[in-house]
């Protein structure tokens, strides 16, 4: 039984860690814009560079989310930018590519929920 209890406390923790890699390592792919970012940007018909944009927003989530005291600036921000990039795929009917967007969207609030507690 208190092993279960640890796994679950670890639970959070490993969120926390998972989104921050994510966000920092999308964020910085974003940033150094290769071939197939800006190849889907423009498919999409985003402005040129905006990818730029979105890597520095994608940094600054995961810079949020790894310190306690901005977290819920972190979850929020981190939230919208998954919301607008899985719109932005089902939109455009990749669908395939939404679904890690969908298991962000499970993991925020589990990290909203336990900043909160903690807080």
């Amino acid at each position: 039984m208190e092993a279960v209890h640890a796994f679950l406390l670890s639970l959070p923790f490993v969120a926390t860690i998972g989104l921050v890699f994510a966000f920092g390592a999308s964020g910085l792919v974003q940033l150094a814009g290769p071939g197939f970012v800006r190849t889907a940007y423009q498919r999409w018909a985003l402005p040129p560079r905006f990818y730029r944009v979105i890597g520095a927003l994608m940094l600054l989530a995961a810079f949020f989310l790894a310190v306690p005291n901005t977290r819920l600036w972190g979850v929020m921000l981190a939230g919208l930018i998954n919301f607008l990039a899985v719109v932005t795929l089902l939109k455009n009917r990749e669908y395939g590519w939404a679904f890690p967007g969908l298991a962000v969207a499970i993991a925020l609030p589990v990290m909203l929920v336990t900043t909160l507690q903690h807080s």
